[in-house]
């Protein structure tokens, strides 16, 4: 039986590449020779040369077909695409600028160093640590042993003092009565003087009588004259007026003085909380432990007022003004939002503060930015939360400003009469100057109506 290769395989053959072309001849000269002979080896040789052809085949078959034409969605999406990141990116910048954040805030509190103003060995702790406490609650007691004995002891020259005072008043009418008296020794001696010398002109008496008589008159003037500054004496020990009233006495005062220092040290045994806030640091404190003053023992963290201190670089303060709404977020309290409005922005950089100020006047200067304490009150009461001074915020200040469209672009909308419902939503964005829109829309209502 003669296998003849059809027109379609010797088609498909001529297809093959140059190195396949070789092989085709010898496999078409086999198929010429007797049945006979090719018969045993006719089968094989047939598969093996119809094998191979089928795959460029395939290709001459798919190469044949007419090419698709590329969809329109693919062109659309090459050119949308960037023009729509361009344009998000662009609105984001124009509207950006608006809200400062930072993360360099913390809560802060009022907080007290307590130190006892006299020394001496405690005697009783009043509240323990990290507890609240109330204005005038108990924080520890000085053994006042000591101080009570002190306040006896001026109590006692007090009294001595008024004693004082009302022998000097006793001096002075004593002294007035003295006084009294030598003006009635003398006024009697200038009498018997006048009648001594009547006596001795008629002769009755003899003038060793009448010098006498001069005599007492000159030790009753003397008499009088320490009377008279006697009286200025004790008048001068009642401070000049003999109607004081004793406790106004200077003495008096004095001693009352002495009564009242004695009295405070006395009540600085006990010492108690000055606001309400929180304990901190009493644990050091023991029972028995000798404290001195100016030394401080406790502190005391109050509770109100309660704001935060937000640390914004200067470049963030150009259009940052008090009374701005602020919205805060606490580390601790993630889920809590918490609302305030900036109260003052710092007299200066915290550097200028420090202890050791920056000296920029030396050869080797780097400019860093510097930041500048913004303080900022909470508008709700943080009673519902435990707020403690020194947490981490994030705050974020609204200072409703813009960047804006540019010059080239904001000037022609402001000088073009653009209607009302676009000029307005464009000036309340920061895009355009917010005296823009009122100008347009009165620019259009006195425009003409042809």
């Amino acid at each position: 039986m003669n296998m003849k290769p059809d027109q379609k395989s010797i088609d498909a053959a001529e297809a093959i590449p140059a190195q396949s072309s070789q092989t085709a001849p010898a496999s078409l000269e086999s198929t010429t020779q007797p049945a006979a002979e090719q018969a045993p080896v006719q089968a094989p040789a047939a598969a093996a040369a119809s094998a191979p052809p089928a795959a460029p085949a395939a290709a001459a078959d798919v190469s044949a077909k007419p090419k698709k034409k590329r969809r329109p969605l693919r062109f659309l999406m090459m050119i949308i695409l960037p023009l729509g990141l361009a344009a998000a990116g662009g609105y984001y910048w124009v509207t950006g600028g608006r809200f400062i954040n930072t993360e360099d805030a913390y809560v802060q509190q009022n907080m007290v160093s307590i130190s006892p103003e006299v020394s001496g060995q405690i005697v009783e702790i009043g509240t323990g640590e990290n507890k609240i406490v109330h204005q005038g609650d108990l924080l520890f007691r000085i053994d006042d042993s000591t101080y009570r004995a002190a306040v006896d002891q001026k109590q006692a020259e007090v009294a001595t003092a008024r004693l004082g005072v009302e022998r000097l008043k006793a001096a002075y009418e004593s002294a007035l009565s003295d006084r009294k008296t030598a003006q009635d020794a003398l006024d009697f001696q200038r009498t018997n003087q006048r009648r001594q010398q009547n006596l001795v002109k008629g002769g009755v008496i003899s003038e060793a009588a009448l010098d006498q008589s001069s005599l007492s008159l000159q030790q009753a003037q003397g008499k009088l004259a320490s009377a008279e500054q006697a009286v200025l004496s004790a008048k001068a020990a009642l401070g000049g007026n003999p109607a004081i009233e004793t406790d106004r006495h200077p003495d008096v005062i004095s001693a009352l003085s002495e009564l009242n220092r004695a009295e405070i040290d006395l009540r600085h045994t006990v010492v108690t909380a000055p606001s309400d806030g929180i304990v901190s640091q009493i644990d050091r404190l023991q029972v028995g432990q000798y404290v001195g003053p100016s030394v401080a023992v406790v502190a005391l963290v109050q509770t109100d007022p309660l704001w935060i201190t937000a640390n914004y670089k200067e470049t963030d303060l150009t259009h940052m003004q008090p009374g701005q709404p602020v919205e805060i977020e606490i580390d601790t309290f993630p889920d809590h939002a918490f609302r305030g409005t900036v109260e003052s922005i710092g007299a200066g950089t915290g550097s200028e503060f420090s202890l050791l100020p920056a000296q920029n006047a030396t050869g080797n200067w780097v400019k860093v930015v510097q930041r500048i304490p913004v303080r900022i009150a909470l508008d709700d009461d943080p009673a519902e939360v435990a707020l403690r001074t020194g947490m981490s915020a994030s705050v974020t200040v609204d200072t409703g400003h813009a960047r804006g469209l540019p010059d080239f672009v904001a000037k022609p909308l402001a000088t073009a009469n653009l209607p009302q419902s676009i000029a307005k939503p464009l000036a309340d964005a920061g895009l355009l100057p917010a005296r823009s829109g009122g100008a347009m829309a009165a620019s259009a209502a006195e425009a003409p109506v042809r």
